[in-house]
């Protein structure tokens, strides 16, 4: 497989993000997730080395991620004479489905505020970092954010049902949610610009846009390529947008234009991209 792009790309800035900003595991979870998991059958070793090998995955690094990923239960090996080909066990194809759903449905709708907020008070002792840290993620990755210590707010009040599964899961039963609109003391800005950090956000999305707007992928590898990358940098912001409604985001958003780019890239690029890796698996098969 080729190794880079095509007409109009940004080999500097686009380069430099995949090495310095990625992980074999994490590029092989995306490999997984857009080529892996809409075939019902087994990818040879070979077949995912030679494509993480475009990313500038070493062998040997991509040989560890495919074994971290069957040690956490997400993959399974079969041995086949000399060579290994794996499959998604029931768990990774779950993962991968809802990780898929968020992704591709991530940007792609709007919605109507009514005004309210679910807000979760919630303690963990200092001396429990890991605990601490488990929640933060998994409060992250459901779009809420922390404007004060203990507290985690959301526009997205039907999240609620999601943050109580979390602390039920976590065993914290020192908790209190409740619903309601922002009050007349203090600005609700401030308490959005303290809960979320929307000038970084805004500058990823930037960045995204000028990394694929104009890129032109010319043949099969490259738009295969082109396509994990996309995906693979567009699978980031569903954990770091929390998707706030149009009133409390700054003006001339960057991250519609970006949800209207990916949405548009991944349809265009798709089809070639997917008969590009079904030659693959042939090309294999006859080997």
């Amino acid at each position: 497989m080729a190794s880079a792009a095509g007409k109009g790309a940004r080999p500097v800035v686009s380069r430099r993000r995949e090495v310095s900003h990625t992980s074999a595991r994490s590029l092989l979870m995306t490999l997984l997730g857009e080529f892996v998991l809409p075939r019902d059958s087994p990818v040879w070793t070979s077949v995912l080395v030679d494509a993480l090998a475009t990313f500038d995955v070493e062998e040997k690094s991509a040989r560890q991620a495919l074994a971290r990923t069957a040690a956490e239960g997400w993959l399974e090996s079969e041995r086949v004479g000399r060579r290994v080909r794996w499959s998604l066990t029931p768990p990774g194809r779950a993962l991968l489905t809802e990780g898929a759903r968020r992704i591709y449905d991530f940007g792609s709708t709007g919605w109507e505020w009514d005004g309210r907020w679910v807000i979760l008070l919630v303690s963990v002792p200092e001396p429990k970092r890991e605990l601490r840290h488990q929640l933060r993620t998994k409060l992250t990755w459901a779009g809420f954010g922390s404007p004060e210590p203990g507290v985690w707010i959301s526009p997205h009040v039907s999240r609620e049902a999601e943050a109580l599964d979390i602390l039920r899961k976590l065993e914290l039963a020192d908790a209190t949610s409740f619903v309601g609109t922002y009050g007349a003391v203090g600005e609700e800005g401030d308490m959005v610009a303290r809960a979320w950090d929307l000038s970084t956000l805004k500058t990823r999305y930037e960045d995204f846009v000028d990394e694929f707007a104009g890129l032109a992928p010319a043949d099969g590898d490259a738009v295969l390529h082109a396509q994990t990358r996309l995906v693979h940098e567009w699978r980031r912001f569903p954990f770091l947008d929390p998707q706030l409604p149009p009133s409390l985001l700054p003006e001339q958003w960057s991250g519609a234009r970006a949800a209207e780019l990916f949405h548009a890239r991944h349809v265009e690029w798709r089809p070639a991209a997917q008969r590009r890796w079904d030659e693959l698996l042939t090309e294999e098969e006859a080997a």
